[in-house]
């Protein structure tokens, strides 16, 4: 049994989008509250004190107006942000100047949504054009695609650009598969995205730097409009428009790559990168966020679980670039990243960085694979690792 995620644009009306921002404005104020609140009581106390809606509710009637699951959830969200918050406090592995001196609050500025539970009360109209949810009946929505299973939540976002969306947690009790059998190791870049053990290249678009000119031009014209007229709020929204379209950008191609990753190979080797660490090099940072490597991660993890495929983590400490992929010689002099190609003194064989790095990424994650006894010898026919034209098959 799996759960996914069903994310569908929602037009409501003057009356529903007034709800939707009392709902938006009291969770928000719910959460931020408490959260302060639980904060002055552990200080004082040391002690957590678990704080729910109800304890409000008499002080701040409007509460009660709105969804209460809504509140519930709410709730939910503020006791995980909060025990990472503590958690972080006595963490020794970070510095102490690095360490949080407060949880994070909702901010209004950012984009706004609320989750509530499906009772019985998320139902879609006979011709799928309208769906109806607690408080809130009737809000036309562009249903795109047909799913199959148990609604068990529903989340209602707005953006920063004032668009609204509507995602449904979907349980479906038949699970898909992946039976293909090939095994395959991924590098990830910067100049191409990713770089496979089978010598195929994929290119990163660089849909920020693409856009940064644009975008660049109209923050500058909001930063010279006045705080609180028409004007820059009209701007403010343009710029978030630039923001959403390259993240819809991105989000595209690396759905339809992870998906062609998952549906081609069972075994999926990468290495286990510490991008926020990498991010600390100025010079790199911006390219290495616009590549959203941490995303595409994430997705063929969660896709790896739908379809039953492994995904292998390779240690970072793992010396992908500088071994040879045939002898296993060590190269010191890949180290200088501007290094692209090279020949192993060892055994003669030419070698282009970033393909050499994923086959050692396949190698490497085969062999965690058969000593934790995952998958015993037996089940790889890894055949010739060294050929790009041919996948390692898994029987």
């Amino acid at each position: 049994m799996i759960r996914k995620a069903y994310k569908y644009r929602i037009y409501p009306n003057k009356a529903q989008r007034e709800y939707f921002a009392k709902v938006f404005g009291c969770v928000r104020f719910f959460y931020n509250k408490s959260i302060s609140d639980m904060l002055a009581i552990y200080k004082s106390t040391g002690k957590k004190k678990n704080i729910t809606p109800a304890s409000y509710k008499e002080d701040y009637p409007f509460l009660k107006e709105v969804d209460s699951l809504a509140l519930c959830n709410a709730q939910i969200n503020r006791n995980i942000g909060f025990d990472a918050f503590i958690k972080q406090l006595y963490d020794k592995r970070i510095k102490e100047e690095d360490k949080k001196e407060n949880p994070n609050y909702k901010s209004k500025r950012n984009d706004q949504s609320y989750t509530t539970n499906n009772q019985g009360s998320v139902k879609f109209s006979s011709n799928d054009r309208y769906i109806s949810i607690p408080k809130c009946s009737r809000i036309r929505i562009k249903k795109h695609r047909d799913f199959e299973g148990v609604i068990k939540s529903i989340t209602v976002n707005k953006t920063t650009d004032g668009k609204y969306y509507i995602s449904l947690l979907v349980e479906d009790e038949t699970e898909s598969i992946n039976l293909m059998g090939n095994a395959i190791g991924l590098d990830l870049g910067i100049k191409d995205l990713i770089i496979d053990s089978n010598g195929n290249k994929y290119k990163n678009h660089k849909y920020l730097t693409k856009s940064q000119k644009k975008l660049a031009k109209e923050q500058r014209k909001l930063s010279h409009m006045e705080k609180g007229s028409n004007n820059r709020n009209k701007q403010r929204i343009k710029v978030a428009r630039i923001h959403r379209h390259i993240n819809n950008q991105r989000n595209d191609y690396l759905h339809k790559l992870s998906k062609k990753i998952i549906d081609e190979n069972q075994v999926i080797c990468i290495e286990d990168l510490k991008v926020k660490n990498m991010q600390s090099n100025h010079k790199l940072a911006r390219s290495i966020s616009d590549a959203s490597w941490s995303r595409f991660v994430s997705m063929l993890i969660y896709k790896a679980n739908w379809y039953g495929n492994v995904i292998v983590k390779v240690p970072t400490n793992y010396a992908s670039s500088q071994l040879c992929s045939k002898c296993g010689y060590k190269n010191s002099i890949t180290k200088d990243l501007r290094v692209r190609k090279w020949t192993c003194p060892k055994c003669g064989s030419v070698h282009d960085r970033d393909c050499n790095a994923a086959k050692n990424i396949l190698r490497k994650g085969i062999e965690m694979l058969t000593k934790d006894g995952t998958h015993p010898d037996s089940l790889f026919m890894l055949g010739s690792l060294e050929s790009s034209s041919k996948k390692p098959p898994l029987q």
